[in-house]
């Protein structure tokens, strides 16, 4: 199915394009439905030579080991390009991506994209800027799983679930738009199920999971201070005693 200029104007990429020029891209478009847990392409996969983006529900990135351990790499939602080596490497496909809801995927011929670029050069310098920015948030996690604890590693997904997916004030506190199951947080900081589950626990002065993935930010203070080193958890835990 061919993509409307809506659509069109969904990817992050294109939000600034003339409508017009959407139009111009149109007959070099296509959406495909996915459905949830269906695999959109393998790691490995040879992919062919299109901007891909998403314009409906989540996808989910991940790679697997030698030894059989699942890393989630990154969930991306609508409006956000991915497949970069599609465009810009060697057509093969760097990890796993999977529909994490239903979802649709927009994909733009490139041969088509490179003539709009042409007249809009912006849009090449939009694209490099997601791209070098996902680098180096990649620079930042390895750098994490090297140096720095896990409790951290943790808070600081929360608060990057936080920021890019945003929140629901509510009497309780600030409620992620987005789910985070236990098996989400564990893979994507390297730590196992379990561990994941403790570290929760001795956030709960901060921090309080619910049933589903449901999280929410008690104190947004303390949490950005565990982030960055300046408080550790237990120092909440004995100032909240002191407190009561």
């Amino acid at each position: 199915m061919q993509a409307s200029t809506a659509q069109l104007a969904q990817v992050k990429v294109f939000g600034d394009l003339a409508t017009a020029d959407q139009a111009c891209l149109q007959p070099h478009t296509h959406v495909q439905h996915y459905t949830k847990g269906e695999i959109i392409f393998h790691e490995g996969d040879r992919l062919p030579a299109k901007l891909y983006a998403v314009i409906a529900g989540l996808i989910q990135a991940t790679k697997i080991a030698t030894t059989g351990k699942e890393t989630i790499l990154r969930t991306l939602a609508i409006g956000e390009i991915f497949a970069a080596p599609a465009l810009l490497g060697d057509g093969i496909s760097p990890a796993t991506v999977t529909a994490v809801s239903d979802c649709e995927i927009l994909t733009v011929e490139r041969d088509a994209l490179l003539t709009v670029i042409q007249q809009h050069p912006e849009i090449a310098l939009k694209m490099l800027t997601i791209f070098n920015n996902r680098i180096q948030e990649l620079h930042e996690t390895v750098h994490g799983l090297v140096s720095e604890r896990a409790i951290v590693r943790l808070v600081r997904l929360i608060q990057y679930f936080a920021a890019t997916s945003g929140t629901v004030l509510t009497p309780q506190g600030a409620v992620l738009n987005v789910k985070l199951s236990y098996y989400h947080m564990a893979r994507s900081i390297g730590i196992t199920y379990e561990e994941c589950v403790r570290l929760i626990k001795r956030l709960k002065l901060v921090i309080a999971y619910s049933r589903g993935g449901k999280l929410t930010i008690l104190n947004g203070e303390k949490l950005e201070a565990i982030a960055s080193g300046r408080i550790l958890p237990r120092e909440i835990a004995q100032s909240n005693s002191k407190e009561t």
